[in-house]
Parts: C-alpha cells; sequence; structure tokens
C-alpha cells in the first residue's frame, strides 16, 4: 500500500527552491517575480492581508483563469489557478457597492465561476447550462452585481473539475454601517483538498470501485473484536447484515488520504501556513471549507473558539472546543491566545489525513501536532435512522430524535440508481456526528446556531417539497428521488413564495446541499427557526 501521511511527504529538493516558495505561498505560479513569491506577513485588521493568497479590494477586478504548474508533494502537476495563485485572489467587496468582475479564459477548455452564497442575478449565478452558456477559450465574460450582505464567503469554477485542480479563493463583504466583530488580526483559513492524480482519473476508479480509496475496511481482527464484546452470535449477524447490503460501515468518505493531499491555504501541512498574533490580541479566523469532497472537523488544541459567524451570517456566539464543517460551509471564530504557539488542526473526517497551520507571537515557532482520532465505524442508526444495531427503536438518539411515522418514496427510488432507503430518518441537528461523539470535547452542532436578528420572513410555509438525497454505491451514482440529473425534470418555486424544503437522505454519506443564489432558514424538528444558510450539512438517515 503506497499510503502516504502528511508528514511523511516528500518536500522537493533545494535546486526546486521555487518549488517551495510555491508551497508556502499557496501554490503561485512558478515563474513569477521573487518578490511576487514572498510570505505576506500577519497585519491588523485594519488592513487588507488576510492571508497568503493576495488580497484585491475595490469595486472592479480581472482575474484570469490559466493552467499553473504547482508542486505539492515533490512531483509538479499542472493546476487550474485564477491571476497565477492557489488559493485565487482574496476578493473584499463592500455591501451596497456594485462589483464588476472581468474574468478572461486562458485555458483551452470552457470555465466559469460560481460566487458561493452571494444573492444575485441569475444570470451571474455562473452554472453554464443553468445560468448562462460558460466561458469559452479566450473569452472575457464580465459579473456584475450589487453587493447585498456582508460576511465571508468564497467563489470557485463550476467547470468539470476544475476546482479539484486548485480554482477556488475567498470573498469577504464590509458591513456597510461597520464591522460589529471586533479583532485585532482577521485571517482566512481556507482548507482544501488536492490529488496529484487526474481528477477524471479518479472519478473513473471511483465508478469502478466505489471503495478504491478506502483502506479502513472492517478485517477478521475486527469480526473477532466484535466476538469477545458482543458474542459470536451477535458478531456473525452483524457482518451477516453489513454483507447482504453490499455495504461497509467505514465508508465515511469517497476519496481519502491515500491519494489526497490536505491544505490550509493552499500549504501541506509540512509547510505550515503560519498566522502571527502579540500577547493580547484577539485574532478571528474565517474558515472556509473549500473541500471537493472532504469534511473537515478544526480544532485548536489548548484554545477556545467562538464561533460568531456562519455562512456569513452573524450568530449569537457559542464557545467550542471542535467544529466539523463540509464543502461550502464557512465559520467565523474568535480566539484569544495565552500562549506563544498554538496548532490549527484539520483532519478529515474519515481520519486518514489531516492539514495544519500555527499561530504564533513569531515566524518559526510549531506547537505539537495531535496525533488524529481512531476512525469511527458507522452504527446501522447512522444508516437506517430509527433502527439500531439490535433491531430497536432508538428514540432519542444521541438527544435526536426520530420521526414519528414512516416517510414515503417516490416509484423513482425503486431503481438501479437507488441501494438503500431510509424509512424512519432521525432528526440529527444535536447530533456532532460520526466520530465526534463523547470524545470528550465540546463539539459544535447545528442546534448550537441561532442567527443573530431571528428570520427575515415571519410567514409560514405555503408549501411543502419533499427530495431524497439518494444514491448507489456501488454504481457511485447520486440523484433526487433516483433520478440523476440528466434524468431528472425542473423543481418549480413561485418567486415570493415562502415554501419549506424536506431533505431525507436516503445514503450513507453526509452530504452539503446548496440552493444557488438563495438563502435556507433552518428549522428545528418543531418549526423553530434556527439559523440562516446557504449550505447545509445533511448526515446519513
Amino acid at each position: 500500500m503506497k499510503y502516504m501521511t502528511p508528514d511523511s511527504q516528500v518536500l522537493p529538493s533545494l535546486p526546486r527552491r521555487r518549488f517551495v516558495q510555491g508551497l508556502a505561498c499557496g501554490g503561485l505560479l512558478l515563474g513569477f517575480a521573487p518578490s511576487l513569491l514572498k510570505p505576506v506577513a500577519a497585519t491588523p485588521f485594519s488592513e487588507t492581508v488576510t492571508g497568503l493568497a493576495p488580497v484585491l479590494t475595490g469595486t472592479v477586478f480581472d482575474l484570469s483563469i490559466a493552467e499553473t504548474i504547482v508542486n505539492f508533494t515533490g512531483a509538479p502537476r499542472l493546476a487550474t489557478s485564477i491571476n497565477g495563485s492557489i488559493p485565487a485572489p482574496t476578493l473584499r467587496w463592500r455591501e451596497g457597492d456594485t462589483v464588476t468582475i472581468r474574468v478572461t479564459n486562458r485555458l483551452n477548455v470552457s470555465t466559469s465561476i460560481h460566487w458561493h452564497g452571494i444573492i444575485l442575478p441569475y444570470q451571474m449565478d455562473g452554472v453554464p447550462g443553468v445560468s448562462f452558456s460558460g466561458i469559452v477559450p479566450g473569452e472575457t465574460f464580465t459579473y456584475r452585481f450589487k453587493v447585498q450582505q456582508s460576511g465571508t464567503y468564497w467563489y470557485h469554477s463550476h467547470s468539470g473539475f476544475q476546482e479539484q485542480t486548485g480554482m477556488y479563493g475567498a470573498i469577504i463583504v464590509d458591513p456597510a454601517g461597520g464591522e460589529i466583530i471586533r479583532a485585532d488580526r482577521d485571517y482566512i483559513v481556507q482548507l482544501s483538498d488536492w490529488t496529484d492524480d487526474d481528477p477524471m482519473t479518479v472519478f473513473a476508479k471511483l465508478k469502478k470501485q466505489s471503495d478504491y480509496y478506502n483502506f479502513n475496511q472492517p478485517t477478521v481482527f475486527d469480526f473477532f473484536r466484535d466476538a469477545a464484546d458482543r458474542g459470536f452470535s451477535a458478531a456473525l449477524s452483524k457482518r451477516r447484515m453489513w454483507n447482504r447490503m453490499r455495504m461497509s460501515p467505514t465508508d465515511l468518505a469517497d476519496i481519502s488520504g491515500y491519494t489526497y493531499t490536505f491544505l490550509m491555504n493552499g500549504a501541506t501541512p509540512t509547510a505550515n501556513w503560519t498566522a502571527l498574533f502579540s500577547r493580547g490580541e484577539r485574532v478571528r479566523l474565517r474558515f472556509v471549507s473549500s473541500g471537493t469532497q472532504s469534511f473537515f472537523d478544526v480544532r485548536i488544541p489548548g484554545l477556545k473558539m467562538t464561533v460568531v459567524q456562519v455562512d456569513g451570517q452573524n450568530v449569537e456566539p457559542v464557545t467550542v472546543d471542535e467544529f466539523r464543517f463540509g464543502p461550502g460551509e464557512t465559520y467565523d471564530v474568535l480566539i484569544a491566545p495565552k500562549d506563544d504557539t498554538y496548532t490549527i488542526f484539520a483532519q478529515s473526517m474519515d481520519r486518514t489525513g489531516y492539514t495544519r497551520g500555527t499561530l504564533s507571537i513569531r515566524a518559526g515557532l510549531a506547537a505539537a501536532v495531535p496525533e488524529m482520532d481512531v476512525p469511527q465505524r458507522l452504527t446501522m442508526a447512522d444508516m437506517m435512522g430509527a433502527m439500531t444495531e439490535d433491531g430497536t427503536n432508538p428514540g432519542m438518539q444521541h438527544g435526536s430524535r426520530v420521526m414519528n411515522a414512516a416517510v414515503r418514496h417516490a416509484k423513482t427510488e425503486y431503481g438501479p440508481s437507488v441501494d438503500m432507503r431510509v424509512d424512519r430518518p432521525r432528526t440529527s441537528l444535536d447530533d456532532p456526528g460520526i466520530g465526534l461523539r463523547n470524545n470528550g470535547r465540546r463539539v459544535l452542532t447545528y442546534a448550537d446556531l441561532h442567527t443573530v436578528g431571528g428570520p427575515l420572513d415571519s410567514r409560514g410555509a405555503g408549501r411543502d417539497i419533499e427530495l431524497h438525497l439518494t444514491g448507489n454505491m456501488e454504481r457511485y451514482t447520486w440523484s433526487f428521488d433516483g433520478l440523476e440529473f440528466g434524468k431528472s425534470t425542473p423543481i418549480h418555486f413561485r418567486h415570493g413564495e415562502r415554501l419549506r424544503v424536506i431533505l431525507h437522505n436516503d445514503t450513507m454519506m453526509t452530504h452539503p446541499m446548496h440552493l444557488h443564489g438563495m438563502w435556507s432558514e433552518l428549522e428545528s424538528q418543531d418549526g423553530h427557526f434556527l439559523t440562516r444558510r446557504h449550505t447545509i450539512s445533511v448526515q446519513p438517515a
């Protein structure tokens, strides 16, 4: 097995000094002038630099999309960059301004940019084939829209696998009335996953064998351990059940650290992205989850984090040790460092890899990097909702409740594109998720989050739309109600209406759900408003 942990990554040799600089500075384009490759030091909150990616401010922006050579693992690879940078430049806007963004495509294939979480005219949304035709090679497309919100957001390609190859960046929108979240330092912490393999090759492998990258499969030793704990008959029954379903209780992520290198602001764990602070300062960290496939569990050992904003929306402060977030989500936290140095630690949900950075009073210091947690296994409650491994109803599972009545499944869910259905799903808003339950740390849950000011619209829902998140792991197909994109028909919303969308996850994977150009007001099971979100991760069952 050729699995390589982040700490065993091969660093480039000294003759490849520019590759090392690329690692330290977020994968910048090789061949830039040396002055452009120098790391950017931490700066006070009032200044514009928030990380190692270049920061662009104003109302008119020029972005150029091109291929760039990077080296994250010791081998040069082609990436997709914006203005020669990975991550792409941070765009800093002001609420109420109209921004103009001229995007030039210097690739030999079509491209696009989606402004994730930004409310804008559909023509500016950036989804080829839905809202516009895409940006063909050699063309410049002008995005223009009024900025109607503030907070932390991000942008990325919505064409092919370009996001996976590096085309993503952060957005900061300053409030029109001034920032109410006060901090002495302000940093973007953008997490992502990188593979040296062609993403199309990765996808082809998953289509042939969906667990190709899963090396945490149950073993004979696991069986005997179960037998010792539960008895031989129960262990055999459990193994037979999983085999009958042709599923694995360790299938937490489609793509693992076997091929992924996890990055923080474009830097590998070895490169160790560093943010500076002075004693007594309060620091704002704007976490952006830009992983194509990965969920990250984030903590700073020895330091509490106070969550103050989620998906760009201010929330009532909640102090935690750890939080999980998936592709598309953003979490802003405040910290008050007391020691000289800390490690920002983000491990993948399947515990096959991590990325890390350092908070320090001066360059060159580094805190200890913790061991990754032991990977946990999916239970039958994670898989089937209201059924535990002994076949009983779990009732209040991890404090969360089960639907009172069995749900209905559309006829289209009984086909080759669906390999499982959950008849009695649970609500999991106060469940931190597999691998985070009862770990001895205070872990954030969705139930902890409350948007400041409450809902924007006090009307009740005029109608409900129920969607089932479905899939077939062996075929590696994903769908709504059993219909893949090519077979689906539009779901019609009426302009100005108030409606409720109910998402049932009938798969064993956690899915981040995002409605382009819209916001969702997450409800508790009893219908009370919790948070305003643009991306919601729905746990299995």
